[in-house]
């Protein structure tokens, strides 16, 4: 046993072999091991009409499922390709060990016991993984997998998936929410569905990186908690990109940023959620938020792709349809683009007068069921620039009559879809109201078909974003680990030295002087010119205006002279300072360090209302000025930069140069944690700093 831990520790760094995990996942025989659950594995495979080998090992059976027992796997006929260990934690790791002697591909660990249960678990989980080496080890504590290509299911309980020629492959750490995937009716061919578990050996980047080795898999999605290797993550979507593979992330279990600074509005705004999805964002990777927008992105991915814009036609028969198509995209990135005269003219002439012809499209009842006019609407709207045009048509079930006249509607999207070879979906406004059948006609015609309205809109929004993140091909984003523990020693700068720091790296600062004393502080505003604002000194005080430590717009020194004897009593020191008066807008401009992303950048809304307005972007490096200016044209209060209302237009290249300077500054000093310029006073030409706050690592005394 001491043996075995001194081996855990020293080999924690090997890697399942990835030709071994293609085999395990793609196998020609498969070993069972254990008594009631091993014997559910071969009555699954069969289920699925699996045709490869089939072995059992049980010391105290004959048979399971009609198979021949061996009393240990030393007795197998061959090392078999995937393995499905289902006996108690201890003796999990011996049978791991024996199957990697003997040369299997790869083992699904089904017990549990292992570092789900803690410190002692956690400690039998490094025996388990050591014990498999280079054998990739899919759990411990894990359902294990099911492959819809060959029939493979190791997995000890009902699933509702059936075999396909191409598909899907779901990613899951949660055997419920998987199997509970599994028996999906929404037309998703699924062609790969494995659960994970604690991913001892096999995690999600592995997984991903078997799957874009099939060329039958056409979509990825994910269900995750955290990804444990950021960097590979990346790599493997650009690999994903360059072959034309949508990945689909539903992420759960959101927390706080583990590196938390908890005194600054950068703290406070960069979550986990967030640094996620800057990351998704960044490499091409599509979020949704519940199981239903999941299977309909990957739905929408597997059979459209990536489309390389948010240009969105919707279709249907009613303008209630049509009004709640538009009201339900209101606040996501997709967009309506409005009908240009000559497509226009080109769409009413197949209507009659009282039809509008507009986007979103109410074509109205006049030529319901007339499949041939029906198809000349529909296809005079997919002649325009979209990237996806969507039909919103809800079918009778039962009534084999009513369906008979909806299908002449269905028939007329098949039918211009073919003709204009552009992609399409058929949605229903409620998700129940799309028959099994219909799916699986319109998946037959390379059509998406789409449950429910809101949903339908979702997936399209996430796919979409794939498709403009793969058109953007951004430089991979630096993924760097945080540079410091929680027992390193930091500090905080007070304004004027951070802002001291920022000035030498070329930002704009207002000018200043400090002073001690009330009458010191009112000659130095004497000195500067009026107004001031006056702000005591102390990096314990972050939130200024909060605590009362700040006094702007002073306009003569009795009133700077009352203002300085009252802030005497925060802090020794005080800051005088020129005030800026000619901001067309107030940005945050911040960085930030994550111990599993590294380091971030914000950009948003500034000033004292940050943290209520919550509007900003998180954005991972390196930087440019393309990522910048798209940034701050994402932001819901861009309208401010663009001098909204008559306000003058602020100097958003000048902001932008700014981002780059922190970026500069941060690069050349990595031992700033964190700097926060909030507000970045944002001028007609021109930016400048008008409050800072800085904490790095304390240097090292000599």
């Amino acid at each position: 046993m001491k043996a075995m831990q001194e081996g855990a520790a020293a080999h924690s760094d090997i890697k399942p072999d990835p030709t071994r995990l293609r085999r395990c996942l793609n196998p020609k025989s498969i070993a069972v091991i254990g008594g009631t659950e091993a014997a559910r594995v071969i009555k699954q495979c069969r289920k699925l009409n699996y045709a490869g080998e089939l072995w059992a090992v049980n010391p105290k059976r004959k048979e399971l499922e009609g198979v021949q027992c061996h009393p240990d796997i030393a007795a197998l006929p061959d090392a078999p390709d995937a393995a499905f260990v289902a006996i108690p934690a201890e003796a999990s790791i011996d049978a791991v060990a024996e199957l990697t002697n003997r040369g299997a591909g790869g083992a699904v660990c089904y017990a549990s016991g292992f570092a789900e249960l803690g410190e002692d678990g956690a400690a039998r989980q490094d025996r388990l993984t050591y014990a498999a080496g280079a054998m990739p080890l899919i759990g411990p504590n894990c359902y294990g997998f099911i492959n819809l290509l060959c029939g493979a299911a190791l997995w000890p309980d009902y699933h509702g998936a059936s075999r396909v020629s191409r598909g899907a492959a779901i990613f899951s750490q949660s055997g419920n929410v998987s199997l509970n995937l599994s028996m999906q009716k929404r037309g998703l061919p699924l062609a790969w569905l494995a659960t994970l578990g604690n991913q001892a050996s096999v995690g999600i980047e592995e997984a991903m990186a078997a799957a874009l080795e099939d060329e039958c898999i056409t979509a990825i999605g994910l269900h995750i908690e955290g990804l444990k290797n950021l960097p590979l993550f990346a790599e493997l979507a650009a690999r994903a990109a360059r072959r034309g593979v949508p990945i689909i992330a539903l992420k759960s279990g959101s927390s706080e940023v583990g590196a938390r600074i908890t005194m600054s509005h950068t703290a406070t705004l960069a979550g986990e959620n967030a640094l996620y999805d800057a990351l998704f964002a960044r490499v091409g990777v599509g979020r949704v938020n519940s199981p239903e927008e999941f299977i309909e992105a990957l739905k929408l991915a597997t059979v459209c792709g990536a489309p390389r814009g948010a240009r969105i036609a919707s279709m249907s028969c009613s303008g209630g349809e049509a009004a709640l198509a538009a009201d339900l995209a209101a606040g996501r990135e997709l967009e309506f683009p409005p009908l240009d005269a000559a497509h226009r003219k080109k769409v009413q002439a197949t209507l009659n007068d009282y039809v509008r012809a507009d986007n979103p499209l109410d074509y109205h009842t006049f030529i319901w069921a007339d499949r041939a006019r029906m198809a000349k609407t529909f296809g005079a709207m997919m002649s325009g620039d979209f990237d996806l045009t969507m039909c919103i048509l809800d079918i009778p079930s039962g009534d084999h009559e009513a369906e008979e006249i909806w299908m002449r509607a269905v028939h007329a999207f098949i039918d211009a879809c073919r003709a204009s070879e552009k992609p399409g979906a058929l949605v229903s406004l409620l998700s129940e109201n799309m028959p099994p059948h219909i799916s699986e006609l319109l998946m037959e015609n390379n059509i998406a078909p789409l449950q429910g309205l809101a949903q339908a809109l979702a997936a399209a929004e996430a796919v979409c974003a794939v498709g403009r993140a793969w058109a953007r091909a951004e430089p991979p984003p630096a993924l760097a680990p945080l540079i410091h523990n929680d027992t390193t020693e930091k500090e905080t700068l007070n304004e004027h030295q951070a802002k001291e720091l920022l000035r030498a790296a070329g930002f704009s600062t207002p000018e200043s002087e400090t002073a001690d004393s009330a009458d010191a502080a009112a000659a130095a505003a004497a000195r500067l010119g009026f107004p001031v604002a006056v702000k005591a000194l102390s990096p314990d005080i972050t939130h200024k205006s909060e605590a009362g430590a700040v006094a702007v717009g002073l306009r003569d020194e009795t009133e700077v002279r009352a203002h300085a004897s009252r802030m005497l009593a925060f802090s020794g020191s005080l800051l005088i300072e020129k005030m800026v008066e000619d901001a067309a807008a107030e940005l945050l401009l911040a960085a930030g360090c994550d111990r599993q992303f590294g380091r971030y950048f914000m950009l948003g809304f500034g000033g004292e209302w940050v943290e209520l307005i919550g509007d900003r972007q998180l954005l991972l490096p390196p930087l440019n000025e393309d990522m910048l200016h798209s940034a701050l044209a994402r932001l819901q209060t861009a309208p401010l930069l663009r001098g909204y209302r008559g306000r003058p237009r602020a100097d958003v290249a000048a902001a932008v140069q700014c981002a780059l300077r922190l970026q500069e500054l941060t690069d050349a000093a990595p031992g700033i944690l964190e700097v926060e310029i909030n507000p970045l006073m944002i001028q007609s030409q021109g930016a400048a700093v008008a409050d800072a706050l800085i904490t790095r690592l304390r240097a090292n005394k000599t």
